[in-house]
């Protein structure tokens, strides 16, 4: 039999991850004081020194903030959860893209900064997606959204080059309406997406376009949206950091 998997982890960051998960769960609820040194020391059966680690690395990951000489607080907010599903459907006429107007609805500011705008031969697993021949190219526009400006996903989606030429879509400004509304405006309405759903290490990229604290991972989403006859027309490669957000998907049977 294979020896059991054990946690070789320091004391310090075991402990963080079990206050991690009660403040990404809401148990711990935002603002609320962390317990003191000598209630955290007892609860873990550690030393001061390992509780003071623990915490700092709450501390630089921004789950919690201390404030000089009240305490330690658990961050003013839950991690938020996104639902891609809201974001399918194109904007009506005039209106903007989904993404800004669902933040407003929550009462959160929104913009994105569009960041490069290129044709380019892509990933392998892109362009698998949108079956191009090897060595194809697509048209990659790439941007930041933010959030209460905050840097809150990090977007690189591809076209197919036929969709692409002459179109907003090869324009480094910003589509009114987003995507979904300038394709289905072009004939390429949205049917379906599959989206593939991963957390991991963040790139150099990532870490400082999304400002990442110490090892937090990303969450990942690769996005293939299909039109009519089951045409990939958009491809979107979308990371966020995991320790503000969360996905959410609701399924009726």
């Amino acid at each position: 039999m294979p020896e059991p998997h054990k946690d070789e982890r320091p004391k310090a960051e075991k402990i963080a991850a079990e206050i991690r998960k009660l403040i990404m769960s809401g148990d711990w609820a935002p603002g609320k004081q962390v317990p003191t040194n000598a209630q955290l020391r007892a609860q873990f059966a550690t030393s001061n020194v390992t509780i003071q680690r623990a915490l700092q690395i709450l501390k630089d990951e921004k789950f919690l903030e201390g404030q000089v000489g009240v305490g330690v607080f658990v961050r003013g907010e839950l991690a938020q959860t996104i639902q891609p599903a809201h974001y399918i459907a194109p904007s009506d006429p005039g209106q903007p893209y989904r993404w800004l107007s669902e933040a407003a609805k929550r009462g959160q500011r929104s913009k994105y900064r569009m960041l490069a705008v290129r044709e380019t031969v892509p990933p392998v697993e892109v362009a698998r997606a949108l079956r191009l021949e090897e060595g194809g190219t697509a048209m990659l526009r790439s941007r930041i959204g933010y959030l209460s400006d905050q840097p809150a996903e990090l977007v690189h989606s591809w076209y197919p080059m036929e969709l692409a030429v002459g179109t907003r879509l090869a324009d480094r400004r910003l589509i009114p309406g987003g995507s979904p509304a300038l394709l289905e405006q072009m004939g390429f309405p949205t049917r379906s997406q599959d989206d593939a759903v991963a957390a991991r290490p963040a790139t150099t990229e990532e870490y400082e376009a999304l400002e990442i604290p110490r090892d937090v991972p990303v969450l990942e989403v690769f996005r293939i949206v299909y039109s009519d006859d089951d045409k990939p027309i958009e491809v979107t490669l979308l990371t966020k950091p995991a320790h503000r957000f969360k996905m959410g998907y609701h399924i009726e049977l």
